[in-house]
């Protein structure tokens, strides 16, 4: 069997900080390439910097390194893509776009995270099947839309062994949290540790689903490894662990700690309006075997655990 060298793109995210490591465990850090925009600096592994709307840097890169395998993470999350959609569109279509020419030219393997922000208002909101309608009302969304097509496409024409999965909100403790929609999650978390206090950008009872960062990595990579032949759907896999509110947060945060939580809706609730509230991941699980592990009461434990090490770590290191 030829030898896997992987390459990892948008590697510095909340999900390549987990993803980067699970990989170099799993296939040596010889094997193992992480880039972002600006050159990782945080891994054992090799690091370069590539900018992925440029196709001719990922080409030299896959070249240079020999790579085989990508996992496309790079990319611009919800709101970020809101405030500036021309530069969303371009990352997020444009950049799987280029990756996937470069695939078709060197035979490689890639995966590529789609969203539940393809879904829309429109979609069923209880249980979301694996084929229904797609009508997103963000950029993000389009874009997440239009990219799951695309593979279908350049695996059906080209051959091309592109893998999805529609990821819910991720709950992680290596990366910064960033302004997306469903971390309100993390920032509360984090409040509960520092103040104790938190004003939550979505109302108490919207319901969406999430997922802890160990299930998404682990799940990530079971696609990835299983069968070619067992994986049915080429556009995105249906995704799914639990569903909860930041009120049903708060409470089990409160076991725990002390924390009040205001709650001032902003743009992002308009976003997670357009979003399921649970999602039917049974293809998934008949295909490939998919299981979470991961429930809200061992999520916000895990969490709190983490978070309280490393802002102990912090503290003695100031």
């Amino acid at each position: 069997m030829p030898k896997e060298i992987i390459l990892v793109t948008g590697s510095s995210g909340l999900i390549g900080n987990e993803l980067v490591p699970a990989l170099i465990k799993k296939y040596g850090q010889e094997n193992v390439i992480a880039s972002d925009l600006n050159e990782p600096t945080n891994y054992s592994c090799k690091s370069v910097a590539i900018d992925i709307t440029r196709p001719e840097v990922i080409s030299k890169t896959v070249g240079d390194y020999h790579i085989t395998t990508v996992y496309h993470l790079a990319g611009l999350l919800s709101a970020g893509s809101e405030e500036n959609p021309d530069l969303g569109w371009r990352i997020n279509f444009g950049g799987l776009k280029n990756i996937l020419d470069v695939a078709k030219e060197n035979k490689l393997k890639v995966f590529w995270p789609s969203s539940i922000a393809a879904f829309g208002p429109t979609t069923p909101q209880k249980n979301t099947p694996q084929h229904t309608i797609l009508e997103p009302t963000t950029i993000y969304g389009i874009a997440k839309v239009s990219g799951e097509l695309m593979c279908q496409y350049y695996f059906n024409k080209y051959g091309v062994d592109v893998r999805s999965l529609r990821y819910p909100g991720i709950i992680g403790w290596r990366g910064k949290a960033g302004a997306g929609t469903t971390e309100y999650s993390i920032h509360m978390l984090n409040a509960a540790l520092s103040s104790g206090k938190y004003d939550c950008f979505l109302k108490k009872d919207t319901l969406l689903p999430m997922m802890y960062i160990d299930d998404t990595i682990r799940g990530t990579i079971e696609l990835m490894e299983a069968p070619a032949d067992k994986i049915k759907v080429r556009t995105a896999y249906n995704f799914s662990a639990i569903s909860f509110t930041p009120e049903q947060l708060t409470k089990e945060i409160q076991k725990h700690l002390e924390i009040s939580v205001k709650y001032e809706p902003d743009f992002r609730q308009k976003i997670a309006d357009t979003w399921p509230e649970s999602i039917d991941d049974s293809a998934a699980r008949a295909d490939w075997h998919w299981q979470p592990t991961y429930d809200l009461e061992k999520l916000v434990e895990i969490m709190l655990k983490q978070l309280g090490t490393i802002a102990k770590q912090e503290v003695r290191a100031q």
